[in-house]
């Protein structure tokens, strides 16, 4: 049987390191993997592994500065040596500040490294992802615009993601949230509501600081059997993911949007000021009428969005044979004998804003009984944001566009 592999995650060098040494000191043969990030920019990785008391570092020059080559050229292949270790029980990867656990989990799953023969989950079996949170500040953060490199945790001079993306993440992802701290009482309940509904399956450890960090295995070994361990969500899959509780308790509610008619590009890009206020997360799918065939994907955490593509709707003839029985049985529950599968489904989590004013913002976006008449080759003259060439920040500024992929502050 596979030694176990634990992946924790946290904003908090210090706290995410005592998680680990926490698993360590309970579990003899325990293997502690941590790599440095923070010299990145400058080709240069600072790889530490733990083992048997004591620490080992090599600094790594890599030929490109990027994370994707941290993982492919040093983390897998480590993983997949330490798997064939006789003398080592359980693995513990320790990720830098700035990593997320979802691309991490989709490279041990998919990627094979030079001279390995399978992925590394292959050899060694994911039982959970531990985020270990800041209980005082949580909240904030999650809430915020604040950049990743106004807090020095960014890994490359152009990483324009922000603090909310990274602290939402790590929660939303996680099969174990460590909680350590906490505000006043009402911004613990605050807090604790939209914790609930950002991640109703992890399971809770609460410490009082970062010397009272339990050993988080026995949680691990205990956790709800449709707990993702690492797996993404399909982004055609159920945005309500583990029946999260649907009423609002002390300002914070979780608002699902199902709409049958498409968004006017750029109305919708407007809707995003009230989007991306008062939220902590949104997400789903859309349908933008100048882009009839393709479904996008919208995700925010705070002041931050991204957008990208989610392939191609059903309707659309040509991809029906091209995705999973899974998803053509969903399609054909919901099929509309005029629009197929398309439709739009986004889920808003609000900790600091009205339900009806989202819903409000959201209805005025949708195409107009006039424009829905105009038809799709008409919607596809509609002037449109999302397009391959747009200008990020939304100001006239002079010089080239760029995709939009990322944005590091409010629409």
């Amino acid at each position: 049987m596979p030694d176990p592999l634990v992946i924790v995650c946290g904003v908090d060098r210090d706290a995410v390191l005592a998680t680990g040494e926490a698993v360590a000191t309970a579990n003899p043969r325990t293997v502690l993997v941590a790599h440095d990030l923070r010299r990145l920019g400058e080709g240069v990785v600072t790889r530490a592994v733990h083992r048997e008391g004591r620490w080992t570092t090599t600094a790594l020059e890599l030929a490109h500065g990027c994370v994707s080559c941290t993982l492919r050229e040093d983390l897998l292949p480590l993983l997949l040596e330490l798997a064939d270790d006789d003398g080592v029980g359980r693995v513990v990867l320790l990720l830098d500040p700035g990593m997320e656990p979802e691309p991490v989990c989709e490279a041990l799953a998919h990627v094979v490294p030079d001279g390995g023969n399978g992925p590394v989950t292959e050899a060694l079996d994911l039982v959970g992802v531990v985020a270990v949170l800041d209980g005082e500040r949580w909240l904030d953060d999650a809430g915020s615009d604040d950049a990743l490199a106004d807090r020095g945790l960014a890994l490359t001079e152009d990483d324009d993601r922000t603090v909310a993306q990274i602290v939402v993440g790590h929660a939303e992802f996680a099969d174990v949230l460590v909680v350590v701290g906490g505000p006043e009482p009402w911004e613990r309940v605050r807090r604790d509501a939209v914790l609930a509904r950002l991640a109703p399956q992890a399971r809770r450890l609460d410490a009082a600081g970062v010397d009272a960090i339990p050993d988080v295995t026995p949680v691990l070994a205990e956790l709800h059997p449709d707990t993702r361990c690492g797996v993404p969500d399909d982004p055609h899959g159920p945005l309500l993911r583990g029946q999260p509780p649907l009423t609002r308790d002390v300002g914070v509610s979780l608002l699902h949007v199902g709409l049958r008619r498409p968004f006017h590009p750029q109305r919708l890009h407007e809707a995003f000021d009230v989007l991306l206020t008062g939220t902590v997360r949104v997400r789903g799918r859309v349908w933008v009428a100048s882009r009839p065939e393709h479904a996008l994907w919208i995700e925010s955490a705070g002041g931050g969005l991204q957008i990208g593509m989610a392939g191609r709707w059903l309707a659309d003839s040509l991809a029906w044979d091209d995705v999973d029985e899974v998803r053509r049985a969903s399609a054909s529950l919901r099929w509309d004998e005029r629009w197929g599968d398309r439709e739009q489904q986004l889920v808003v989590l609000l900790h600091d804003a009205e339900p009806a004013d989202v819903v409000a913002a959201l209805d005025l976006a949708l195409l107009t009984d006039d424009e829905l008449a105009l038809g799709e080759d008409a919607w596809r003259a509609f002037p449109d944001p999302f397009g391959l060439s747009h200008t990020d920040p939304c100001d006239e500024l002079e010089g080239p566009a760029v995709p939009v992929e990322n944005r590091g502050e409010q629409a």
